[in-house]
């Protein structure tokens, strides 16, 4: 009888003492008053937490520190690419007046350093008699890419749904892809970024955003993935105000440039659409319209020369 009585006063104990601890009593001191040491003044407003001890404990919200935002998609994810897409651009050279407009949104969206440029407008020409035109040049996209196939630590890849990308994160700036680009339109940091918000420069890397751009790695035009999958048009294609770029999804045969819609197979033959450097085997994702019937004469565009190409 005396044992039970015994056995029943230390069962009681044992609650009495779990109940001070979970209702925050624990004798140990929790490592959050430090932040009192550092000048950190406390509200008087408490919350719970778990400790590491596994103990519940109550701390002031002036010791709390925000926890970074996540990323909501994993790396794995952003490098696998969207299912079931092949995207792919059409640019009419018959629309280009080198307004720039393009190149702007660009780099306004992507934070681009403001000596380099994603997307670059050349003015063109086939020989001394012939009509000059000017041609928006963007990451290609290839689905042979000779940057992919000399990155020696896979910091360049090509993704399922034919668009390649950049992990920074992995980039170590050896610059072999820019020497192996057979279109020039890779760009290296020399510096940071002069036009990235501060609150991006805490955020994680994103391979579908190209944010935030390190110093000593390789950037380029990424097709905007992160805008598609939200089903909206890259930067350029909606910044043009004269329709010039068409993006779509070659599965599903269908181009837009948000305010015509055709189907890529007849747009591309029906107006004799080419790829640039097609016969190095690359296998382009954009493709071009020849300037025929041009809408507005090659010198419209030679206001706008003076800036960087």
């Amino acid at each position: 009888m005396d044992t039970n009585n015994t056995s029943r006063k230390d069962f009681l104990a044992s609650l009495f003492t779990t109940g001070l601890v979970l209702a925050g009593c624990s004798s140990k001191k929790s490592p959050f008053e430090l932040g009192a040491e550092e000048g950190v003044k406390a509200t008087g407003q408490k919350v719970k937490l778990l400790s590491v001890d596994g103990e519940i404990i109550e701390v002031d919200k002036a010791f709390l520190k925000p926890v970074p935002e996540l990323p909501s998609l994993t790396n794995s994810q952003e490098r696998t690419g969207i299912p079931g897409k092949k995207f792919v651009m059409v640019i009419d050279l018959s629309r280009c007046k080198n307004l720039r407009k393009c190149q702007q949104a660009c780099n306004h969206m992507h934070h681009v350093h403001s000596n380099l440029n994603w997307l670059k407008v050349y003015p063109m020409g086939e020989g001394e008699h012939t009509a000059p035109y000017w041609q928006p040049t963007t990451c290609m996209h290839c689905d042979e890419p000779p940057c992919v196939k000399v990155c020696p630590v896979d910091a360049t890849f090509k993704r399922q749904d034919g668009i390649v990308l950049i992990d920074a994160d992995r980039c170590i700036g050896c610059r072999f892809c820019m020497a192996a680009c057979p279109y020039s339109i890779r760009v290296f940091n020399w510096e940071k970024p002069d036009t990235i918000p501060e609150e991006l420069c805490g955020k994680p890397y994103s391979c579908e955003t190209s944010m935030p751009q390190k110093v000593g790695t390789v950037g380029k035009c990424d097709f905007c993935p992160d805008m598609a999958r939200k089903n909206e048009l890259p930067h350029c294609v909606t910044a043009c105000p004269n329709g010039t770029f068409f993006f779509g999804d070659l599965n599903e045969d269908s181009v837009t440039n948000g305010a015509e819609t055709f189907r890529f197979s007849d747009l591309v033959k029906d107006k004799a659409g080419y790829q640039l450097m097609e016969d190095l085997g690359t296998k382009p994702s954009v493709y071009y319209l020849p300037p025929s019937a041009r809408n507005f004469p090659f010198e419209k565009g030679l206001e706008n020369e003076t800036e960087k190409s």
